[in-house]
């Protein structure tokens, strides 16, 4: 499980890049790099990393359902994700 302070910090970047993304798409646009560098680096959507939005982690993240492996299998497993078995043959 990772820190609370490292979840809320990703929250706080989701934010911010979505206020500042018309600004930043019209800035590039026009090619002003100098305002553009004057915004607040955490605007930027490069910042931003996948975790998993239950637990956190930020490795082995499944992009399709949104959460990590880990918490893949363990609700895999208890049958919460539906249309999802263990494969066996």
């Amino acid at each position: 499980m990772a820190k609370e302070s490292m979840k809320a910090r990703q929250r706080k970047r989701l934010k911010m890049v979505e206020r500042y993304a018309d600004k930043r798409a019209a800035l590039k646009e026009a090619g002003d790099w100098d305002a553009l560098q004057k915004l607040p680096r955490n605007s930027a959507a490069v910042r931003l990393h996948n975790r998993c939005h239950l637990t956190g982690r930020p490795r082995g993240y499944m992009r399709q359902f949104g959460i990590s492996r880990v918490t893949f299998r363990e609700m895999a497993l208890s049958g919460m994700i539906p249309g999802v078995k263990k494969a066996s043959w």
